[in-house]
């Protein structure tokens, strides 16, 4: 008997067989090409969904550490800048406090309510407020020269220019600057000694 050489796959396909059942063989066959070609395009429509997931997934990871170390790094600029602020905030605090207290205590002198006999002792005093006033006014000054150099860094202008800037003047400048800020006081001291010295030789 001779043997077969049909594949098992292969349609199976007689030379007796008849018309309706070979139009029904080749349906059969368009159907699983169609269901073949289904299958293809679902698992190529899959595999394009997980490629697009797989490049989101890294875009994702790559931007999540990239805004991590910018946060990170700005973060620690923010807390040096916040702490060198309140430094200096509570720098101008204590020089602002100090200059009213002196501002305050040489406004209150007034040589005019001194009596004969209260005037050398109220003159020294008041000579005594003056000289730690200016004192005072001299190391603060020295204590914002380094903010100085910083404010003309960062473009400040206006009003703290011309209260900073002065700090770098020379000493003729503060020679002047002080004979100025006394001379009233110095005009009115030596008027009341003036006045005292006739007062005593009018008695």
């Amino acid at each position: 008997m001779p043997t077969s050489n049909r594949d098992p796959d292969s349609l199976d396909l007689e030379d007796d067989v008849s018309s309706e059942e070979l139009t029904a063989q080749v349906q059969r066959a368009q159907a699983e090409l169609g269901e073949l070609k289904r299958r293809s395009e679902q698992i190529e429509r899959d595999k394009q969904r997980l490629e697009e997931l797989s490049r989101r997934q890294d875009e994702l990871e790559a931007g999540r550490t990239e805004m991590i170390d910018r946060f990170t790094r700005s973060l620690a600029t923010i807390e040096r800048e916040t702490e060198e602020t309140q430094r200096r905030l509570e720098q101008l605090h204590a020089v602002h406090n100090s200059f009213l207290t002196h501002s305050r205590s040489l406004d209150a002198i007034n040589p005019k309510l001194w009596s004969g006999g209260e005037l050398a002792k109220e003159m020294s005093k008041a000579m005594s407020l003056l000289d730690d006033a200016r004192s005072d006014y001299t190391k603060s000054q020295a204590k914002l020269d380094l903010e100085v150099s910083n404010a003309s860094a960062g473009g400040m202008t206006g009003d703290y220019d011309e209260y900073y800037g002065a700090a770098e003047k020379g000493f003729s400048y503060w020679l002047t600057a002080g004979f100025a800020f006394t001379l009233p006081l110095s005009a009115v001291l030596l008027l009341i000694a003036v006045i005292f010295w006739l007062s005593r030789m009018a008695t």
